[in-house]
């Protein structure tokens, strides 16, 4: 397939372009600055430079695409990146006929059918009421894909740290996890594993990096 992804240049986003090649998809990479491109991908990708909001520059880059991942992060000067990219992004693909999107939330956002541990209630609570504005971005971003039509999948992590894939992958729409943290390279893997399986269509599941072996689920 060929998938755009969108924050390629983050600790997430260039895992996942380099996952997305094992796989033999081919990439293209939205960046703002090129030159932060993982030299180990330039020439195994087409880049596109310019802002995720821009529907001049989004209509560039998803052009022939099947597929769209963002691997944006949170930024604290960018207080409505994520809510602001998706309603530019949705317009413009439904208008080019692409349909799939895959994205990056988090496991404090509450979603309809929910059943989280007390645990994850009063963390949910407790990021709400200190995150500030940057935390609402994700649920308002999760409101905008919701009143889409088009097959899209916000994968919920815990918090995130650095390290490779492991292997060991607890996934679930709406059952939160009893790990509390995922390692990036679980996170790449687990995104290319929606996008080649479908994967929870207009769902956002909860994933992270299990401390035993689990079975795999896919549970809607």
């Amino acid at each position: 397939m060929r998938v755009v992804v969108i924050g390629a240049t983050g600790r997430t986003g260039r895992l996942v372009v380099a996952e997305l090649l094992r796989r033999g998809h081919e990439a293209t990479a939205l960046v703002r600055d090129p030159n932060k491109l993982d030299q180990g991908l330039a020439g195994r990708v087409r880049v596109v430079t310019g802002d995720s909001r821009d529907p001049t520059v989004l209509a560039t880059l998803i052009e022939g695409a099947d597929a769209v991942i963002s691997a944006l992060g949170p930024t604290n000067k960018e207080p409505t990146l994520h809510q602001d990219t998706a309603a530019a992004l949705s317009t413009v693909m439904r208008t080019s006929g692409v349909h799939r999107f895959i994205g990056i939330s988090g496991a404090g956002i509450d979603v309809p059918g929910d059943d989280k541990a007390l645990r994850d209630k009063v963390i949910s609570t407790l990021i709400r009421r200190l995150g500030g504005k940057v935390v609402a971005d994700k649920p308002a971003e999760h409101r905008v894909w919701a009143d889409t039509d088009l097959n899209w999948t916000l994968v919920r992590p815990p918090r995130l740290r650095d390290g490779p894939p492991t292997g060991r992958i607890e996934h679930d729409a709406h059952r939160s996890t009893r790990s509390t943290a995922m390692t990036r390279g679980d996170l790449a893997v687990f995104l290319a594993d929606v996008l080649d399986r479908d994967l929870y269509p207009q769902a956002a599941p909860f994933a992270a990096t299990a401390t035993i072996p689990v079975p795999d689920r896919r549970i809607h």
